[in-house]
């Protein structure tokens, strides 16, 4: 059992939701405790534990997933891509329909972090050829 949950750990995709569940989860109770402790603003509570969530998030999805160093060019990419699932997020809701809207909640929450973990896979953290780095460096 050990040597599965090892084999399958190694898989970029299972560490992706891994950090993405744990970068939730820090969301979710940032936002809760500055309710409950400091002020009843919704909009101020998902900022902030939004900002925290995502540096966490880019943090070990760019370290321990990916593989990469911190780079502000990266950080960029990820902070487009997680904004664009955003929006992604409201056009997918507008044009999947659903007669139970907790079904289709579901399909997209399943749904967006797949299709972030492969932009990222090949945009965000791709890493460049020689041929790219030649062009960079002039």
């Amino acid at each position: 059992m050990k040597a599965l949950f090892l084999k399958i750990s190694n898989f970029q995709i299972v560490k992706y939701g891994f950090v993405g569940g744990i970068s939730t989860f820090i969301h979710i109770a940032i936002s809760f405790l500055y309710l409950y402790y400091i002020e009843q603003s919704v909009f101020i509570a998902n900022t902030i534990a939004f900002i925290i969530a995502f540096i966490f998030s880019y943090t070990f999805q760019s370290l321990f997933v990916f593989g990469h160093k911190l780079q502000i060019n990266k950080v960029i990419k990820y902070f487009a891509v997680q904004c664009s699932s955003l929006f992604l997020a409201f056009l997918i809701s507008h044009f999947l329909f659903f007669e139970n809207l907790y079904i289709q909640t579901i399909v997209i929450s399943f749904l967006l972090p797949l299709i972030t973990f492969f932009i990222h896979k090949f945009w965000t953290f791709r890493i460049a050829t020689d041929e790219e780095n030649k062009h960079e460096t002039k």
